[in-house]
């Protein structure tokens, strides 16, 4: 393989495909998503700068991919936590499990999405709607919520998940010194609302090392929706330089 084939190739093993160098649309893409009130505290010493809070607030949402390009159906589940930037308000991603290797590589590498490993699952159960995140064989999150309850004003569900959306992106180098440490910027684009609903809903987390969502206690759930969506996901792009505080 000569240099200039190896320098067309955005990662490794060379020979294998992991994710395509593209924005990645997504079709019958499924939420559940229970804002709750957590500890101001505990948030504000995940929050980074120059992100600001306003409310104790964080969405926990579990993600049902029903048709991906490049990827296939898969499941997320994370923790995102409302923000401003500036004037602009947004959020920031705090945590993503997925169980799909080439969306978590393409997350990472090609954007800045904290993503890991994780099984997550989003089904019905006896008329409820059901959110569950284990790592490994351990239960660490469970959501739940009557199942299309009440209709929700598809303009208020687009606002719910086009909002900006906030991350950081570190890249080491070979001494593991920062090479890149930026805040990053992306945004849901073309995107189709085909069915949302919202009504009383219940979370339950619980505490693991590895999948530490707990850290952000549940206090007080505030709302929940679950959405049903076609969209595209912008690439990202810096904001804010940390390597030059």
């Amino acid at each position: 393989m000569r240099s200039a084939d190896v320098r067309r190739h955005l990662g490794t093993p060379l020979t294998t495909p992991v994710y395509p160098p593209r924005a990645t649309r997504f079709t019958d893409r499924e939420y559940l998503n229970v804002v709750y009130r957590t500890d101001p505290d505990a948030l504000r010493a995940v929050v980074p700068e120059p992100l600001e809070i306003d409310e104790p607030l964080v969405r926990f949402e579990v993600m049902k991919m029903g048709d991906v390009e490049g990827f296939g159906p898969y499941l997320e589940c994370g923790q995102v936590i409302p923000v401003r930037h500036g004037a602009e308000r947004g959020a920031y991603l705090h945590a993503m499990h997925l169980d799909n290797f080439g969306a978590t590589a393409a997350g990472r590498e090609l954007s800045a999405y904290p993503k890991t490993t994780g099984s997550p699952a989003l089904f019905v159960e006896h008329g409820a709607l059901v959110g569950t995140l284990d790592y490994g064989s351990q239960r660490v999150a469970t959501a739940t919520m009557p199942y299309k309850w009440e209709p929700l004003d598809p303009a208020q569900a687009r606002e719910q998940i086009t909002v900006p959306t906030y991350a950081v992106k570190i890249v080491p180098d070979y001494t593991g010194a920062l090479q890149v440490c930026d805040l990053v910027r992306t945004e849901i684009t073309d995107i189709t609302v085909k069915g949302a609903w919202t009504g009383p809903a219940r979370l339950q987390l619980n505490a693991h090392v590895m999948a530490p969502l707990a850290d952000l206690p549940v206090l007080e759930v505030v709302s929940a929706s679950h959405l049903l969506a076609d969209l595209t996901l912008a690439p990202v792009h810096p904001v804010h330089d940390y390597l030059t505080d």
